[in-house]
């Protein structure tokens, strides 16, 4: 038998490693894992910018709610985790083909523009950029309405002898929108041009380039699509001659109908007189779209190109008939 003092202090030392060997394991237990630092760092809520219409009528459909709509990334069914209308800020850039047959609508722009863009929230800001063979910043972003009536009266006045490089002035614009002051704003871009491009060489910003960084900044395209006797005459001398049409497939120029269909934009056809109604309507229907979130499911590397679907729910188009849905078809990780 051991004494009474050798057995106390094996019981105290027992006691103090039981009390050491607890603490090691909770301590252990908060300590992330490597899974949990790893699904922290690769949860990235996806916002998608979407407008749905009627098919038969186009009217802007706004009563949908969260279930109604089924979302697909690379194919698989993504849990949609918030949707709302007209919530965030919305970061625009006013866009402005610099050619002949778009500069006579400039100078009526300029004259109601003012009007027009009351139809933007306070919070809304608004940058304008001109371009021909390259792009450049009149107006930075700014809230200040006035300021920006001033850029747009400012573009009607230049001219250029320049081609109109589209896809050097969408990569542009779009950057542009990559530095606006508001993070969490939808980024937009409002377009007036005559969609009749120049076929760029190989130093301008390609396409492919355009559109790379169109989905990375998260840009959507409108276009206010200026017709006339002249832009015709020119969409038919270069965009539907024959001569030209393996110098375009070698050096794609760009075309407004799909930066928008690829982005989920709109292309609205307006003229001289119309244009700042137009333009008026164009910035109710961009408020009007909805913003879907959601966090994916599967872990891709940055950098890989995700594709995007989004459908109406079966018991949806029930109640709403046949509905067109206007979204981007991915995002870069």
């Amino acid at each position: 038998m051991f004494p009474q003092v050798i057995r106390d202090a094996l019981r105290w030392l027992l006691l103090a490693l039981f009390l050491h060997m607890a603490f090691l394991n909770r301590a252990h237990a908060q300590l992330p894992t490597q899974d949990d630092e790893v699904i922290r760092v690769n949860v990235q809520l996806v916002q998608v910018d979407a407008q749905v219409l009627e098919k038969k009528t186009g009217r802007a459909v706004s009563s949908l709610r969260k279930e109604d709509f089924q979302l697909y990334e690379d194919g698989v069914q993504q849990k949609i985790a918030e949707l709302s209308r007209d919530q965030f800020p919305l970061s625009v850039v006013l866009l402005f083909d610099l050619t002949d047959s778009v500069r006579p609508v400039l100078k009526q722009l300029g004259a109601g523009a003012l009007e027009a863009l009351q139809h933007l929230k306070p919070e809304d800001e608004v940058a304008v950029m001109v371009y021909a063979k390259s792009a450049q910043v009149l107006q930075d972003f700014t809230t200040n309405r006035e300021l920006v009536v001033s850029a747009i009266e400012a573009a009607s006045t230049m001219k250029s002898d320049e081609p109109a490089y589209f896809n050097e002035a969408i990569f542009l614009a779009s950057a542009e929108l990559g530095n606006s002051k508001n993070p969490k704003s939808r980024r937009t871009i409002i377009w007036l041009t005559d969609n009749v491009p120049n076929i760029p060489g190989s130093k301008e910003h390609s396409e492919k380039d355009a559109f790379r960084k169109a989905f990375e900044t998260e840009t959507v395209v409108f276009s206010l699509l200026e017709r006339s006797g002249e832009s015709d005459f020119f969409a038919a001398a270069y965009t539907r001659n024959p001569m030209f049409i393996p110098l375009r497939m070698q050096h794609p120029p760009g075309d407004v109908h799909k930066y928008a269909e690829r982005t989920g934009g709109e292309v609205m056809t307006s003229g001289k007189k119309d244009i700042s109604a137009k333009l008026a309507k164009m910035i109710d229907e961009i408020r009007t779209r909805y913003t879907i979130g959601y966090y994916p499911s599967a872990k891709e590397q940055k950098g890989k190109f995700c594709e995007i679907k989004i459908k109406i729910a079966a018991d949806a188009e029930k109640h709403e008939g046949k509905l067109v849905v206007r979204t981007k078809k991915g995002y870069y990780r």
